[in-house]
């Protein structure tokens, strides 16, 4: 995905994520296979978009003909400590007209200890006022690990969050936990092979609030916050992830 790294290191990154991607949505049709595949790796999206006279979108399954295209590298570069790219991403109706715009830059940093992930997102309108919303489940961002994690070591992973860790198996879900929202950071604790990794998922002060956290044993976590976005504007979004 990001040329001029060392082979190690990104194989490292390829086991977590099982194909490593950063993606918006996606669609529950297509993928690898296995346990909802339309959502791996890295994914931000929203499944109840509204819009101009009555229109709907989910950019998150994209079933009913919503989708995403990238439209081209905006910018990129690549050594043995960093790996960075920008995209320019469409996102797009389910007449597959553009009604947004998007900006994502991703970079991965190769530091000792483990592996540090930045992602940065600007997203603007092209049809007048957005409505961005969902669930915790299917909108905003989300970390996904491994298809392994949900064949075989579910049972063995657990949160750790600012009040502590949770118990192996057990997880929360905003609103039936609706003090599970406005975390500064939340972290999964999972198995691949004999080996147990942790993804610390940190969330940028400035991201729009309330953020709704929801978590999954199989390897799927992270939280979204509903917005209105008018044209003009841009919704600017920060993430790190500490592998």
């Amino acid at each position: 995905m990001i040329g001029g790294m060392t082979d190690n290191w990104m194989r490292r990154v390829s086991w977590i994520f099982m194909g490593f991607a950063l993606v918006s949505g996606g669609s529950a049709l297509s993928g690898p296979g296995g346990l909802y595949p339309h959502h791996r790796g890295l994914c931000y999206g929203f499944n109840n978009i509204r819009y101009g006279e009555g229109k709907r979108a989910d950019i998150w399954h994209c079933r009913n003909g919503e989708y995403q295209s990238h439209e081209g590298f905006l910018a990129s570069e690549a050594g043995p400590v960093l790996g960075r790219h920008r995209l320019a991403i469409d996102w797009h109706g389910r007449d597959g007209k553009v009604f947004a715009k998007e900006q994502c830059e991703l970079t991965v940093y190769n530091v000792t200890g483990g592996l540090l992930i930045e992602v940065a997102s600007q997203l603007v309108s092209t049809v007048g006022k957005l409505k961005l919303d969902g669930d915790p489940q299917h909108s905003g961002f989300q970390f996904r690990g491994s298809q392994e994690i949900a064949d075989k070591t579910k049972t063995q992973t657990y949160y750790l969050r600012p009040d502590g860790k949770g118990k192996p198996g057990s997880f929360r879900n905003w609103p039936a936990n609706k003090a599970h929202v406005n975390l500064p950071f939340n972290a999964m604790s999972f198995v691949l092979g004999e080996q147990r990794y942790t993804c610390c998922y940190l969330v940028h002060p400035s991201n729009p609030q309330p953020a709704r956290f929801s978590e999954r044993d199989y390897g799927r976590f992270g939280a979204y916050a509903p917005y209105e976005l008018e044209e003009g504007k841009t919704l600017l979004i920060k993430y790190r992830f500490w592998l």
